[in-house]
């Protein structure tokens, strides 16, 4: 539930919180004076002596590493967002506004931005913040033994200037048009203490596990698979108005919702059915807020291109035919959600409506699999060629209900066409180390959280296939390559929107992915929370603001919170 920062493609664990159109569940419950005390209660301001409380939430995943950019992961994203500020953040309508820059300039030939730093920063261990260390994760970022999903917009820069410390300046190689909105989430790292790393190992530093940040939020715990503690570094020029931030781990939906009744979590993102039934209460409407809006991103199934069984589009496409969209939006979101097309955000102008569609047909797909040579010769109600079943494994991340019901939908979608589909649900760790890193899957359900700008580069372009990067599934096209480049080579927006329609086009052909969804994020937040102001960029855009009035204080910030 923290800032949004603008280089947010992410493989996200649950329904995004962090972007969308949002719609505040109005759900009033008896005040805790007259009528008329308390809308003068609810209308007073953040005071000195509201600071306190700890604001505690669920997640179903743990992080991986709290190094900036080392980790692609939301529950990882979450905890360095709010550990080290950026160049730039955004408002409640998704606009760039000043962060640790409080100014920049663009040159007339769109190559080079200069960047007006803050001289006000400090690391958490009181050294001061300067652009050397802004400028020191540039270096690291391109350096070839550094592994990260996200270096390939540092790949993009001829190179970076310190003038002087407060005076940060990029230099792209030619014009990038997803330059700004790419640089936004950059804030540095400590060069003191990272100097004398190497950079291969820079993954394993103890600063991995033990942080030291710039941000509003300082470290004070990890306790794996239990839960991560920070507390807020008083003196910051967004310091919080919430004493500390607890996001404790707890795999199971069920058992975060359990917790949240109990009031032990202050927030978490609800399942269609609590968010339409089991939280239809007096004590959910007395006590908690409940938002709803499209998520700024999409689930997909993706096909492993590297296994022979999906090298043929005609299968892959008769996949899609026979997958059942709407039922999956009605049998496992409640109808909370649509049908998703494609890669672009819904109503963006980068978004093509009238691409290839695959409605329902489960007639099309045995016809498209019977002439890629699949058929029952031995009538037993399975397809195979050549001896051999069609059969695939489909795996997804533990915790998520929503995609594991997902994936049952589906195996009773392709089983009437003749396709066998084992599913396997995995820890979220497991999940991503073992089998996405690895390569090692047959089809996967996961999500991906987009960005401001639609770039799809990380995730669909042929040198993005390599471990630890976005292209897991191996999809490769040359005319894809070259549109993907085109596209962040031209500041036009009407060139940019031809490249990118094109490339919708071949996706929609293709079928790389049989996108699935995009469901609607549900989070519920507890009433006693004070300024949360739901926009275009969902709620937690202002998480710094957040507070709670002196009397309703929960918890006890020295207390051992763990629960």
């Amino acid at each position: 539930m923290g800032r949004y920062k603008t280089p947010a493609l992410v493989l996200l664990l649950s329904a995004s919180l962090a972007a969308g159109g949002c719609e505040k569940k109005k759900e009033s419950g008896p005040g805790p004076q007259t009528a008329a005390q308390a809308a003068a209660y609810a209308k007073r301001d953040y005071a000195p002596d509201d600071f306190g409380d700890v604001f505690m939430e669920g997640s179903i995943g743990d992080a991986s590493n709290l190094l900036p950019y080392l980790a692609k992961d939301s529950s990882s994203s979450e905890i360095t967002n709010k550990l080290f500020s950026s160049l730039m953040t955004t408002d409640k309508d998704q606009n760039l506004i000043p962060d640790l820059a409080r100014s920049w300039e663009i040159s007339e030939d769109q190559r080079t931005i200069t960047f007006h730093l803050r001289d006000d920063v400090k690391w958490h261990d009181g050294k001061p913040w300067t652009s050397a260390d802004l400028k020191y994760q540039y270096e690291m970022m391109i350096h070839p033994d550094v592994q990260s999903a996200y270096k390939d917009t540092f790949f993009q820069m001829e190179g970076v200037q310190t003038p002087d410390a407060h005076t940060f300046i990029v230099t792209f190689k030619e014009p990038f048009a997803p330059g700004l909105t790419e640089l936004s989430g950059m804030g540095g790292l400590p060069t003191h203490l990272l100097k004398d790393t190497k950079p291969a190992d820079l993954i394993k530093s103890p600063l991995a596990r033990n942080p030291v940040g710039n941000g509003p939020w300082k470290f004070v715990s990890w306790d794996t698979q239990q839960s991560i503690i920070l507390e807020a570094n008083v003196g910051h020029y967004n310091q919080p108005r919430i004493h500390r931030y607890v996001m404790r781990i707890i795999p199971d939906l069920a058992v975060q919702f359990l917790e949240l009744k109990a009031k032990k979590i202050d927030n978490m993102g609800l399942k269609p059915l609590q968010y339409l039934k089991q939280t239809d209460t007096s004590f959910f409407k007395d006590n908690f807020e409940k938002y709803k809006y499209l998520g700024q991103g999409y689930t997909y199934m993706g096909y492993n291109l590297k296994r022979p069984l999906f090298q043929d589009k005609r299968v892959r496409q008769a996949l899609t035919y026979a997958i059942n969209k709407q039922e999956i939006v009605d049998a496992a979101l409640l109808g909370l959600g649509v049908p998703a097309t494609g890669p672009i955000k819904y109503g963006t102008w980068a978004y093509k409506d009238d691409v290839k569609r695959y409605p329902y047909n489960p007639a099309m797909a045995k016809q498209l699999m019977d002439e890629a040579g699949w058929k029952d010769t031995n009538g037993d109600g399975v397809l195979d060629k050549d001896g051999k079943p069609f059969e695939f494994e489909i795996i997804t991340n533990q915790g998520n209900d929503v995609r594991k019901n997902s994936a049952q939908v589906i195996q009773q979608n392709l089983k009437r066409i003749g396709v066998t589909a084992k599913l396997r649900v995995i820890e979220w760790s497991a999940f991503i180390n073992n089998f996405i890193n690895k390569r090692d899957f047959d089809a996967v359900i996961l999500g991906w959280g987009l960005g401001l700008d639609p770039d799809p580069y990380p995730i669909w372009h042929s040198s993005k296939t390599g471990e630890h990067e976005f292209n897991f599934v191996s999809f490769t096209s040359a005319e894809v390559d070259e549109l993907l480049e085109k596209g962040r080579r031209t500041f036009d927006l009407e060139k940019r929107k031809e490249y990118y329609w094109r490339f919708q086009d071949i996706l929609a052909e293709e079928q790389p992915y049989t996108f699935l969804y995009v469901p609607e994020a549900l989070p519920i937040v507890s009433k006693r929370i004070r300024d949360i102001v739901p926009g275009a960029a969902g709620i937690g855009y202002n998480f710094e603001q957040w507070w709670v009035p002196k009397q309703e204080h929960l918890r006890n910030h020295q207390a051992v919170i763990t629960e």
